[in-house]
């Protein structure tokens, strides 16, 4: 069983800096890198907001200030005619990011998402996810997924946690950075500190984009929260204290900063996971009270679960990390099918809970999914 502090390290993509010994440096070929395109041919549009919640302080600004946040939109739209495709991330955060990772330079700049900028929002209401990033992550971590889920009929709200995401880019052009240590003198202190804040970010994205506000009309009685590694902490712990949020979802992530565990959760909530168990997860199933599963997706790394394993090969990752790390970032599975896993269970999950929709694919194993192993059903 892995470790809470060896989960920690393997948490966003920038934790896998601590792992970098020196490598060789190659030149980036010219060619693009396709993210996997949506499993159904509707158009997906995306946009960025920036959003300040005036009635709460920032609790990691080096001066007093609002929390400030940028905020990423994946929606199905009417069309994509005269919309440029858009950008996997910004050239400065993308450059940011590259100095913390074992990629080489430019890959994330080859990184080309389906998704069209500004293209027209189809109809609402939609039913709406708010996903979370890793420790040290970005918003754009999970895009494949998010392009999944739009293209099916979803609002997707992906959050840059600031001054925890690697690098946040903001409209006036500043660029602020992580500011979380890689390990922090207590654990338990920061663990609490930072899921709390994420919590009060997402609570605030959901009031934003139901007050009427924002042009997306978002069905309020159709709201779902998920994440990977602390994303997924932090979607617990925000399913158990907002009642606007029906579901939960978390990606390989271990339950930390929040009572959660020792209570449960009372609304659905699915863990999919790359490892056997955990110890908050353990305490988790002892207390909860609603539908829940935990499903293992053998072969799986930590970070399968976001689109990192699509940009490892043409950015020479294996080049800068030991063979144990690589494997437990990455796994032993192909970056097609572990994307092809997770967008299926959490579109499952989610159809099955937001939409009323048949989701046998939760009931038990399934011959054309071997890799996912089921570890724990209620009911």
């Amino acid at each position: 069983m892995i470790r809470r502090r060896s989960l920690l390290a393997l948490a966003g993509l920038g934790g896998a800096a601590a792992l970098l010994p020196a490598g060789p440096v190659h030149a980036a070929p010219p060619r693009t890198i396709d993210l996997p395109a949506p499993t159904v041919g509707r158009p997906v549009g995306t946009t960025t907001l920036h959003l300040v919640d005036r009635d709460r302080p920032d609790p990691f600004a080096p001066v007093p200030a609002p929390r400030e946040l940028m905020v990423q939109l994946w929606y199905p739209a009417r069309g994509t005619a005269g919309r440029p495709r858009a950008p996997y991330i910004t050239p400065r955060v993308a450059a940011a990011i590259e100095q913390d990772l074992p990629l080489d330079p430019g890959t994330l700049a080859r990184v080309r998402p389906t998704a069209h900028t500004g293209a027209p929002v189809h109809p609402g209401p939609l039913p709406l996810l708010l996903l979370g990033h890793g420790r040290r992550g970005g918003r754009s971590n999970c895009t494949a997924l998010a392009e999944e889920l739009a293209a099916h009929g979803y609002l997707v709200a992906s959050v840059d946690h600031t001054y925890d995401a690697a690098a946040v880019e903001f409209p006036d052009g500043r660029l602020v950075r992580s500011v979380l240590p890689e390990d922090p003198p207590d654990w338990d202190a920061a663990e609490r500190k930072e899921i709390a804040a994420r919590v009060g970010d997402l609570r605030f994205v959901t009031g934003e984009l139901t007050g009427g506000r924002l042009p997306f009309r978002v069905d309020a009685d159709r709201i779902g929260v998920l994440g990977h590694s602390m994303g997924g902490a932090a979607a617990a712990e925000a399913l158990r204290q907002d009642p606007r949020l029906r579901i939960g979802l978390d990606l390989d992530g271990g339950l930390f900063g929040s009572p959660v565990p020792e209570l449960g959760l009372d609304r659905p909530f699915l863990l999919l996971t790359s490892i056997d168990d955990h110890d908050t997860w353990q305490r988790w199933r002892e207390h909860h009270h609603a539908w829940g599963r935990q499903l293992r997706t053998l072969g799986a790394g930590h970070l399968s679960f976001t689109d990192l394993p699509h940009t490892a090969a043409p950015g020479h990752l294996a080049d800068h990390l030991p063979a144990d790390a690589y494997a437990s970032l990455l796994g032993t599975i192909a970056p097609a099918r572990a994307t092809a896993l997770t967008r299926t269970y959490v579109r499952a999950f989610a159809d099955r809970f937001l939409r009323d929709r048949p989701a046998p694919l939760l009931d038990g194993p399934s011959p054309r999914h071997p890799e996912i192993e089921f570890r724990w059903s209620r009911p």
